[in-house]
């Protein structure tokens, strides 16, 4: 008797209509959004100045100009006392080695000592160490024609024709080309500081336009720098980003958004809409093939959109609950009416389900 009523309860139980999808996993990230600029950061910029006092004779580039590696900047015409300076190097270091050459004859014949060969030898390395530091100054005869050192873009110039500049004083700055490989961050994204703890370099990043013509570029790069302060002005966290653009349109200033993808690892990938939550935590329902729902205790990793990357004891081989599952408790009869399609959006692979 008690079995056939427990028989009647059973097939009286009611039913909930649930949709499913089959559990996968994969590796899926969870995105951070920026925007920033082109060719901002510090890091990636070059300033070109001279060691000593010159007039500049000749601009060859403007700001704006991309530039290779020996194209000639600028000329310049050095002081006339850097001129002085490097003509009496090299008249110094010639009479130290005559003089050094002339103690040698009369060591040689006994008629020097030791010390003065040794102190004549000193000052033929002294001089010529003179000389040779000269040379680097690249004074010559007082005209100079200054190259690029690298390969870049021309970002600011400092001076004007017949301008007289003093060591050390800037008079362009070269920054890292866009379209080159430079290593070294060429794109300034802003971060907000709650965000700046799962960001670190080495992190994918894709960059895309904000103008209507690029904002179907997309170009990947990586985290080169993370920020440790908040800016004043922005009240962000300036990141930096290496990012190879190729021939494409991302000059040097370009405003830019940007996805980063943090805390990249291997879960279950699963639908926003099947996870839910009480006292105990996370869970999320399968079905099994008594069609029955089945709880499943899980926690939340990553969040993607309208997926989470999820860590628990799932069964890769039963269906996921995605539509239906508030009704549901755990051991409730289930019907399935249909499957959906797992999601699949941008920053995660789909895997197997297994």
């Amino acid at each position: 008797m008690a079995l056939a009523c427990a028989a009647a309860y059973a097939d009286d139980a009611p039913v909930t209509a649930v949709q499913t999808v089959m559990p996968t996993r994969g590796t899926i990230a969870q995105p951070v959004h920026a925007y920033g600029v082109v060719a901002a950061s510090a890091s990636s910029a070059t300033t070109v100045d001279l060691p000593y006092v010159a007039r500049i004779e000749q601009m060859r580039v403007q700001a704006g100009q991309a530039v290779k590696r020996g194209t000639p900047l600028f000329i310049v015409q050095a002081d006339p006392t850097a001129v002085v300076a490097a003509a009496q190097a090299k008249s110094a270091a010639r009479l130290a080695q005559d003089e050094l050459a002339r103690t040698q004859s009369l060591y040689d014949k006994s008629l020097a000592t030791q010390s003065q060969l040794a102190a004549a030898r000193k000052a033929a390395l002294d001089a010529q160490q003179a000389l040779d530091a000269q040379r680097q100054l690249g004074i010559g005869n007082g005209h100079v024609t200054v190259a690029a050192p690298r390969d870049g873009v021309v970002t600011q110039v400092s001076v004007a024709q017949g301008d007289q500049v003093q060591a050390g004083a800037p008079i362009l700055q070269l920054s890292a080309g866009s379209r080159g490989g430079d290593a070294r961050p060429n794109v300034t994204l802003g971060v907000e500081p709650a965000d700046v703890a799962t960001i670190h370099p080495g992190d994918p990043v894709t960059v895309s336009g904000l103008s209507t013509a690029l904002q179907s570029a997309r170009v990947i790069g990586r985290v080169a720098m993370v920020g440790a302060s908040i800016d004043a002005q922005s009240q962000l966290v300036n990141v930096g980003a290496s990012v190879l653009f190729g021939q494409s349109a991302f000059i040097p200033g370009t405003r830019v958004k940007a996805e980063i993808a943090t805390q990249s690892g291997t879960h279950w990938i699963v639908p926003r809409s099947a996870v839910l939550n009480d006292v105990h935590g996370d869970y999320v329902f399968q079905t099994g093939n008594d069609s029955k729902a089945h709880r499943v205790n899980i926690k939340r990793v990553v969040e993607n959109g309208d997926r989470y990357g999820v860590d628990g004891p799932i069964n890769g081989a039963q269906p996921l609950v995605v539509v239906g599952s508030y009704e549901l408790q755990d051991g409730a009869q289930v019907r399935i009416d249909g499957a959906k399609r797992q999601p699949t959006g941008q920053g995660a692979e789909q895997g197997t389900a297994r």
